[in-house]
């Protein structure tokens, strides 16, 4: 990683859970816990624990330096509201097969 720019990802060992129009989207208590340089926690879901039937695959995709290429998903009138890595750089392995939401409710 370049100098100045950690990465860390840790089970978080709380119970999260993503709502959008007060539809459940995700709910976990296996969620990982990502902390990067100059961003925001950012909570990733196990595939198994997400609604991927509520989803669709948009066209976005995006690349980190760090985690490397991002895949995203949407709802109908929220574009882009989840991404994910499906083949994340070796340093970030863990967030394979995880999914990532802008918005997550902490308990």
């Amino acid at each position: 990683m370049t100098t100045g720019h950690r990465i860390t990802i840790e089970p978080s060992g709380r119970h999260v859970r993503v709502v959008h129009d007060g539809q459940v989207l995700a709910e976990s208590d296996r969620s990982l816990v990502l902390r990067e340089t100059g961003c925001p926690e950012r909570y990733y879901f196990p595939a198994e624990d997400v609604r991927l039937d509520l989803l669709t695959p948009s066209g976005t995709h995006t690349r980190c330096p760090f985690k490397g290429d991002a895949s995203y998903w949407s709802l109908p009138g929220a574009a882009d509201l989840v991404w994910a890595y499906p083949e994340p750089k070796p340093d970030v392995a863990e967030i394979k097969d995880h999914l990532c939401f802008y918005e997550v409710e902490v308990f």
